[in-house]
């Protein structure tokens, strides 16, 4: 994990820290299930880190590698990628699946 100015910012996670890190953030977390082979992960990477840098106080961004971390994806019936998985209070908020410009994905985060 990495703590920037008190708080985690992008992290993979793994099945270790997944529930810590969903249960105990302050704010909502957006995880990005992908893969490194998947042309579409790659694409909204660069958006994810924007939102990130930009709404650092609203939002943890956090990505699972579904090769490494297949169990975890299961869990949450990831199906296909990228999806997005939004989590407040530790719970299951909102999901989107595949590409989502910006404007889509600070919708679904109501930002």
């Amino acid at each position: 994990m990495h703590i920037h100015r008190g708080r985690i910012v992008i992290v993979n996670l793994s099945n270790k820290d997944f529930d810590t890190v969903i249960k105990t953030s302050p704010v909502p977390v957006l995880v990005d299930f992908w893969a490194e082979w998947c042309g579409p992960c790659k694409a909204i990477a660069p958006i994810l880190k924007d939102i990130d840098a930009e709404h650092s106080d609203s939002v943890v961004i956090a990505k699972v590698d579904i090769d490494q971390y297949g169990d975890l994806a299961q869990k949450y019936s990831v199906m296909s990628i990228p999806t997005l998985i939004l989590f407040s209070n530790g719970k299951m908020v909102k999901r989107e699946v595949g590409a989502k410009g910006k404007t889509q994905i600070l919708g679904m985060l109501g930002l």
